[in-house]
């Protein structure tokens, strides 16, 4: 008795004959392909459950077959077949579901409505027997007025409160000291007024910044050259030369002992 041909080479074993014919490994190919070696023996076992959707298979295949210096054609072609037979069995293995479920609710609600409506005409046959095959006039609604309700006084307005006369809000008197700061080049500066929080930061060329003090200015500028100061509405001499950096400088200047 003659045994039946072997099968062809499967979808798996196709590309494990590729590789073995190449003398490669599968961590040879993870690592120039980037794909993880268990995806790669997942394809050579055509373990279909173990790997991701079948537009990332594909693009692992093609990976796979260039690695080789390989078409990928036939291999896709394979894993196109394989793939479909494998979805086939699962369907033909799904269970069936009942049929006929959604139409025995609707003949059941289609009985109970004819049963309704029997019961209806019943009802209407009897009263017209007992009424002598007359209709039944429907009773008269009549309208009826209200009894006309007595006036609402409404209560006596309180007089208007005695006009009072408004005051403008005081305008807070600004700092005793005004300083500018405009930047000819762009320059670092550190201003802290009196006592307050000090602003810094890096102002490009052509900018200028403003504040306001009671008593005094700490200012540290990194380019004094860079700079222009005007103070209370008076340019102040410069500072230093274009890079001299000037550190908590005191706007307005205490005057010195003697003077």
């Amino acid at each position: 008795m003659q045994h039946p041909e072997s099968p062809p080479t499967s979808f798996g074993g196709y590309l494990r004959s590729l590789r073995e014919a190449k003398g490669s490994s599968l961590e040879d190919m993870a690592r120039s392909t980037r794909v993880g070696i268990r995806h790669l023996e997942a394809i050579e076992e055509e373990r279909l459950t173990d790997l991701p959707s079948p537009v990332f298979v594909r693009g692992f295949i093609r990976a796979y077959c260039g690695f080789l210096r390989e078409s990928p054609d036939e291999a896709l072609g394979q894993y196109q077949a394989l793939a479909g037979a494998r979805a086939a069995v699962q369907a033909a293995r799904a269970p069936l579901r009942p049929r006929g479920g959604g139409l025995n609710s609707s003949v059941l609600v289609g009985l109970a409505l004819l049963v309704v409506l029997g019961l209806g005409l019943f009802a209407i046959n009897l009263t017209v027997k007992r009424t002598g095959g007359t209709s039944v006039a429907a009773p008269k609604m009549e309208a009826t007025t209200p009894a006309s309700s007595p006036p609402v006084i409404a209560p006596p307005a309180a007089p208007d409160p005695p006009p009072v006369a408004s005051v403008a809000p005081a305008k807070s008197a600004p700092g005793a000291q005004r300083l500018l700061i405009k930047a000819v080049e762009a320059t670092w500066i550190r201003v802290q007024p009196d006592e307050g929080r000090a602003s810094e930061e890096t102002l490009p060329a052509g900018a200028s910044r403003e504040w306001s003090a009671e008593r005094r200015f700490l200012v540290t500028i990194g380019n004094a050259g860079g700079v222009e100061l005007t103070l209370n509405g008076k340019i102040l001499p410069p500072l230093g030369v274009k890079g001299a950096v000037i550190q908590r400088l005191e706007l307005p200047q205490a005057p010195t002992s003697g003077s």
